[in-house]
């Protein structure tokens, strides 16, 4: 009985043992499941040349491979926000977003930040040597808009804000005044 309990003993200890390093002994070479839906890795910059597959709104894109990109130091009046109305110019600020980059190739530039608090990516955007973000704000389709740390260029965008508020281009002619 007592040489029993002992072989008992040693095969339970083994059991475990293999249980334990059986992980070890699964070869690592299967291929992967294929997800359901394509699975973004939040953990990569994008940074360089990109095609726009779609535009959101006026201060939104989406880039291929289903990216999200919120243009920084501006923003445009919502439309499509369904917590809100869509705003005044917010229709004409998209449709002027889609003209110039929808289907287009764009360059991507990073301030500081990566992503915002919606996982979207921040960047500038540059269609050849055309500043998109600044283009916005210059012609009234957009207002000045810059949170720290992603000022690179504020300055910048206040100047186009005045000149286009001055000119009451776009917005600036047709909304109440933003304060």
């Amino acid at each position: 009985m007592k040489k029993l309990l002992s072989v008992l003993a040693v095969l339970f200890f083994l059991g475990i043992l293999a249980f334990v390093a059986a992980p070890s002994l699964v070869s690592h070479d299967a291929p992967a499941p294929v997800p359901h839906k394509r699975v973004i890795d939040k953990t990569k910059p994008t940074l360089g040349v990109v095609r726009v597959s779609r535009v959101i709104d006026g201060d939104t894109i989406e880039i291929e491979g289903g990216e999200r990109v919120r243009y920084i130091g501006m923003n445009t009046p919502e439309t499509v926000d369904p917590r809100r109305p869509v705003q005044c110019f917010g229709k004409e600020a998209s449709n002027k977003n889609k003209e110039l980059v929808e289907g287009k190739n764009v360059r991507l530039e990073k301030d500081i930040s990566e992503r915002d608090k919606y996982g979207r990516l921040l960047r500038y955007v540059f269609l050849g040597d055309q500043f998109i973000n600044l283009e916005l704000v210059n012609e009234g389709y957009a207002y000045a808009d810059t949170f720290p740390p992603d000022v690179k260029h504020q300055e910048e965008f206040l100047n186009a804000q005045r000149a286009a508020r001055n000119a009451k281009r776009g917005l600036w002619a047709e909304c109440p005044v933003k304060k």
